[in-house]
């Protein structure tokens, strides 16, 4: 594995939240309050086509309509949507990508889930874009105060990193 777009995922700039949403316990919403609560210093870009704000932010109706280009993208939604989020982020220029969305390689038809995750895998390499995730609670940074994950509980400045494939282990 490479380091490529690493410092894209933990020290982003810029972070765009797909699926941002007002709907409390949605994973949208939660990422937004973590992101909000956490004190991230840069632009934070919710997208949804139905809200012109989302945690009292500014909301866009998609990727092509963002001011800048987001340094990492939050997916928080439906697998189906995910292989074309993946173009048009790579279109507008974003190196990392943290995918929450579950079911990707294990939908209720198997074949399915497993083509969706297969093409954005495809998809992420040929944009040259890193990908945390699918089905992953998300990236918690506390030295820059990121918190991009749906975790309940905010993680504590220290001197260590803690890396595990389990969110129920890092939320613990």
């Amino acid at each position: 594995m490479s380091t490529r777009n690493l410092d894209k995922l933990f020290r982003p700039e810029s972070v765009a939240v797909i699926g941002a949403s007002n709907r409390p316990n949605a994973v949208g919403s939660v990422v937004m309050r973590n992101l909000l609560q956490g004190g991230f210093q840069g632009p934070i870009m919710p997208i949804n086509p139905r809200r012109t704000a989302v945690a009292g932010v500014l909301a866009y109706p998609d990727v092509e309509h963002l001011p800048i280009t987001p340094e990492m993208a939050i997916i928080c939604t439906p697998p189906r949507t995910v292989p074309s989020l993946i173009d048009d982020l790579g279109v507008k220029g974003t190196h990392a990508v943290i995918c929450l969305t579950a079911g990707l390689g294990s939908m209720t038809d198997e074949r399915t889930g497993r083509r969706l995750l297969d093409l954005v895998n495809e998809k992420t390499r040929a944009l040259d874009i890193r990908i945390l995730g699918p089905n992953c609670v998300g990236a918690l940074v506390p030295g820059i105060r990121l918190n991009a994950s749906f975790a309940h509980l905010p993680a504590n400045l220290g001197k260590i990193a803690f890396v595990s494939q389990s969110g129920a282990m890092c939320t613990a």
